[in-house]
């Protein structure tokens, strides 16, 4: 005979780990929708960097990140805390699917840094500040929110408060956070060069690919079903001995979750066509990731109706909150992260309560806004802090002449596009050694000394 909890057991467990590989696949959005909005010469510098959020993440995330989330959830909440039962699921083979279902969320967050500070900052000093994200600032609010601690119904707010912060599937924990992060990086390394006039006032400077940058966008949402229905880990239960599908608690997630990113694009088609007298396809894009965003803390909790309010707000706050962070803040966001993850994800978590199923509750809206309030308080400090610390050991930003030459050449000599670098005569040179043929460069030693290898 069946046991049915087995069974359930088992087909969850399993869902977990499809979604798992749903959610990382968004990571190849991330490298299409950023590469999309740099110049081409800085492409190869930008998947660079989404290379390493994962490779390099996951293997900090796993010997750190998730211990430190035990910690920092232990920490903020009555009884005691273990080091060696935070640790503990690194020789835990049974704990090991439900990291990895941790580490495409960690990994998510530390890929959103690099489309704000894109095109001046040194590779080394991203890494170091990726390392740090995953390691301590995004495992802390980890802890706070989804461990138990600090913000949780067992943690000391949320039980001086009787109720737990709602964030259901990491519009803050995740988004907010990394799209804070990416605020204070960008702020910290200044603008690209020709950014600003020198009256003060923004000169676009248009990225070289919008196919990339929408059909990154497509990707992301595809991948969006993992991060939101399959938060939903329960695809089965078991009560009173009968098998039940959680069809209903599915369902809403998914309808929620595709309503928002519908909302979000036509409310920033139609923001911009009245701001600026046609629609934007970028900020179009960028409106439907947002919508998403306002909604992914919010799936479970609101009605059908709500879901599609929280995904205009996002769409129509993106263009504007963008403005915003570039003519009045002067910071060069080149990606548009803190209007499409950091206030997208703030206002739709926060507004909750307001198009809650369970009706309008006083405490859970005090609750929503002193928990993005500590969020937004300790990316922002620990942010400056590494970021700082980055700027001290290996330098923040690139030299002028190195900017101007583009990141990929100066930082990993090498370029996407080798057929339209100035200055060559397509020739074929010398390979460096360990590089593809296609599209290596070789110097001798001089940023603008190069030689490009062409074998077609």
């Amino acid at each position: 005979m069946v046991d049915l909890s087995t069974l359930s057991s088992g087909i969850n467990t399993v869902w977990v780990l499809t979604v798992s590989f749903l959610i990382f696949f968004m990571q190849p959005g991330f490298a299409l929708l950023e590469a999309g909005q740099v110049r081409a010469k800085n492409v190869a510098n930008v998947l660079m960097k989404n290379l390493m959020d994962w490779g390099m993440g996951v293997i900090v995330y796993f010997l750190v990140g998730l211990g430190i989330a035990g910690i920092a959830g232990g920490l903020t909440a009555p009884g005691s805390m273990s080091l060696a039962e935070s640790f503990g699921y690194i020789s835990d083979a049974n704990a090991w699917i439900d990291w990895l279902f941790g580490a495409v969320f960690a990994m998510t967050a530390a890929t959103i840094v690099s489309g704000a500070v894109a095109e001046r900052i040194k590779f080394k000093a991203y890494v170091f500040y990726s390392i740090g994200l995953t390691a301590v600032i995004y495992p802390v609010i980890q802890g706070f929110a989804w461990g138990g601690g600090l913000l949780s119904s067992s943690g000391y707010i949320g039980q001086a408060l009787g109720v737990g912060y709602l964030d259901f599937a990491g519009a803050t924990v995740v988004h907010m956070l990394g799209g804070i992060a990416g605020l204070v990086g960008a702020w910290m390394v200044g603008p690209r060069r020709g950014r600003f006039n020198d009256d003060g006032e923004s000169e676009p400077i248009p990225g070289h690919s919008i196919t990339f940058a929408v059909l990154g966008t497509f990707i992301l949402a595809f991948g969006w079903y993992g991060f939101n229905v399959g938060t939903q880990a329960t695809v089965l239960a078991v009560e009173d001995g009968t098998l039940s599908f959680m069809g209903a608690a599915l369902g809403r997630v998914a309808l929620n979750t595709t309503l928002g990113m519908g909302a979000g694009a036509v409310a920033a088609a139609l923001t911009t066509t009245y701001t600026e007298g046609k629609p934007d396809p970028l900020f179009t894009a960028n409106g439907l990731l947002a919508g998403l965003v306002a909604v992914t803390g919010a799936v479970p909790h609101v009605t059908w109706y709500g879901g599609l309010i929280l995904g205009v707000i996002g769409g129509v706050q993106t263009p504007l909150v963008y403005r915003w962070v570039v003519d009045s803040l002067k910071i060069d966001d080149v990606c548009g992260v803190f209007a499409v993850h950091g206030s997208a994800g703030a206002i739709g978590t926060w507004l909750i309560p307001v198009f809650a199923v369970s009706g309008f509750s006083v405490i859970q809206l005090t609750m929503q806004t002193i928990g993005i309030g500590v969020i937004a308080l300790w990316t922002i400090v620990t942010t400056w802090f590494v970021f700082k610390l980055a700027d001290v050991t290996v330098g923040l930003r690139v030299d002028d002449d190195v900017e101007a030459l583009g990141l990929d050449r100066s930082e990993h000599g090498y370029t996407a596009y080798p057929e339209f670098i100035e200055g060559t005569t397509g020739e074929t040179g010398t390979t460096r050694s360990g590089a593809s043929e296609r599209g290596a460069i070789t110097t001798d030693g001089g940023a603008n000394d190069v030689e490009v290898t062409d074998d077609d």
